[in-house]
């Protein structure tokens, strides 16, 4: 007598790990939409002054793009989830931001600024978790109706 096993590559996620990922995209989307905030609209000599750097005040360019990227990071890696509208938004934005911490560590390491590291060493980890999570490991399904709209004739 033979048995029918299917065996999936990944068990059902728990209750722990459903909780954890919200919570980290929470605390994600908190810090990139604040740090953005700030790169956006503070003056660059405040933030030189504050962060102890004058990259600021040197690529002013540099700053609000990064501000402006942090912060579409930040909507992005909660709100396509938490509406279940294009959630697979969350990921695309879990990875555009991982990108961006791997490239603060480089920017800041080259230029001796290693006080900035911390954080980006703890955003980093964060950020990889969401990503690992909702891409492979617990995505969040659509809504019905957007994942099969009726065509209109």
């Amino acid at each position: 007598m033979q048995a029918n096993i299917v065996s999936t590559p990944n068990p059902p996620a728990g209750k722990t790990l459903r909780i954890s990922l919200w919570i980290a995209q929470t605390l994600a989307s908190a810090a990139f939409v604040l740090f953005g905030s700030q790169k956006l609209f503070m003056p660059a000599e405040a933030l030189a002054a504050m962060w102890q750097t004058q990259w600021p005040v040197e690529y002013p360019t540099l700053l609000r793009l990064t501000g402006l990227i942090d912060v579409a990071g930040g909507i992005g890696i909660l709100l396509p989830a938490l509406t279940r509208i294009q959630p697979r938004m969350t990921v695309l934005a879990a990875l555009g931001c991982t990108l961006l911490q791997v490239c603060a560590i480089v920017f800041h390491a080259t230029r001796s600024e290693f006080a900035a590291l911390p954080l980006n060493f703890i955003l980093l980890p964060l950020v990889a978790f969401i990503l690992w999570g909702r891409g492979k490991r617990t995505p969040v399904a659509p809504r019905e109706y957007y994942r099969r709209r009726p065509r209109l004739r």
